[in-house]
């Protein structure tokens, strides 16, 4: 030790500061700089890797974890909702739910999938968590949520009941995550130029319509929360 040097003693506001600081870099690594700052990404009530109780409505019947359909990778930031529309007309949910997972075999070498399936009835499958990916929207695979939707004709408008259902699940999902219906739904075309959902791309006033009745729709979930 040198000669003359004295051993300073550390002043107790000093500790306590380094100690706040240090929680709060924790905090930040833990549950990520968008939820504390209160911004996108997933929802108040749950944290990355913890399933979302969804709508009663909502028949869940995951895929079988593969790696064409359910790939298992973990869905960190929801900053989107992208709907699509099946393209083959009459068909149920059921029956795209099973054909997704009847990709996991491999057999046609096809990537697809989706969150969710809305009927024809408006009944709605999940497919897969919305803790993970799914194969739907390209290059948004990675921070959105999909939704198909399945239609009664090549023309490719919704039925009442799926469009009335779609708009409701949608509305949902914007409250949930705190998505704006104006900027942060879309469609499969606004992502890759895919005519999907067809009629909705094809009839510009009608997406816009529907954009409308999700914002009522989750302007009233938020006024009856």
């Amino acid at each position: 030790m040198r000669r003359g040097y004295r051993k300073r003693r550390l002043n107790p506001r000093f500790v306590i500061l380094c100690a706040t600081l240090a929680s709060l870099t924790l905090a930040v690594a833990g549950v990520g700089l968008s939820r504390l700052m209160g911004g996108r990404g997933l929802p108040g009530e749950g944290s990355p890797g913890e399933e979302l109780p969804v709508p009663d409505y909502v028949e869940k019947d995951y895929l079988t974890v593969n790696e064409w359909s359910r790939p298992g990778e973990a869905l960190e930031d929801i900053d989107g909702v992208v709907i699509h529309y099946v393209g083959n007309p009459g068909t149920t949910a059921r029956a795209n739910r099973n054909y997704f997972e009847s990709l996991s075999l491999g057999g046609p070498g096809i990537y697809a999938s989706s969150h969710f399936v809305v009927g024809l009835e408006g009944e709605v499958i999940q497919c897969v968590p919305l803790t993970e990916i799914a194969y739907a929207s390209n290059s948004r695979n990675e921070d959105t949520v999909s939704i198909e939707v399945c239609h009664p004709d090549e023309g490719g408008e919704f039925a009442p009941a799926s469009y009335d259902r779609c708009v409701e699940l949608t509305a949902w999902l914007c409250r949930e995550f705190r998505l704006k219906p104006e900027r942060d739904v879309i469609r499969h075309y606004d992502v890759t130029g895919k005519l999907c959902p067809l009629y909705y791309v094809e009839n510009e006033e009608a997406w816009e319509g529907f954009l409308a009745d999700v914002a009522a729709a989750k302007a009233a979930l938020e006024k009856n929360s």
